[in-house]
């Protein structure tokens, strides 16, 4: 099954299931669904920094800071997180991402969806899957600040990441 074709859950303002559509279909019509972002570190702290694969039906060539993704029809945000760090960093055995809180991003411009924010310490070596990532690495904060201004980021990523920030600054 190709990932325009995965079923997700269509979701209201408030986050309830009102449908279920293909992903294809979903982006395409601008419906709201649910999405996961993992902030995932390493041993020492550094951030898993990735560029997305020129083939990605969403924001293909950008980087991002969070690996992620969609929430499957019936998943819950949970399982969806495990389940996409896994995946994205190519490692089993990961512990259980955090959930930290979650936001409704809307571009504006009709792209819409439930975000849920969560992290995780990876200490496994990673595998990125090819298909998904282009480049990836581990950078500390501090530099990945620093190519907040020179590199083409997600915008949702970007998004999360200030949502994140604040949400710290309150803790």
């Amino acid at each position: 099954m190709s990932a325009a074709d995965e079923i997700l859950d269509i979701v209201d303002e408030n986050d309830n299931v009102v449908a279920q559509s293909p992903r294809g279909e979903a982006y395409a019509e601008g419906l709201r669904h649910r999405c996961v972002f993992i902030r995932a570190t390493d041993a020492a702290g550094r951030l898993f920094v990735h560029r997305r694969t020129p083939t990605k039906l969403v924001f293909p060539s950008l980087y991002d800071m969070f690996v992620g993704g969609v929430v499957g029809a019936g998943e819950s945000y949970d399982d969806a997180a495990l389940r996409e760090a896994e995946e994205e960093l190519g490692v089993s055995g990961l512990p259980r991402p955090e959930f930290l809180f979650k936001f409704l991003y809307d571009d504006g411009a009709g792209r819409t969806w439930w975000s849920a924010v969560y992290e995780v310490r990876c200490e496994l070596p990673v595998s990125p899957q090819v298909e998904e990532v282009a480049w990836h690495d581990f950078l500390p904060e501090d530099e990945v600040e620093l190519r907040l201004r020179d590199w083409e980021w997600v915008p949702d990523g970007l998004a999360a990441y200030e949502r994140l920030k604040a949400y710290r600054s309150m803790g």
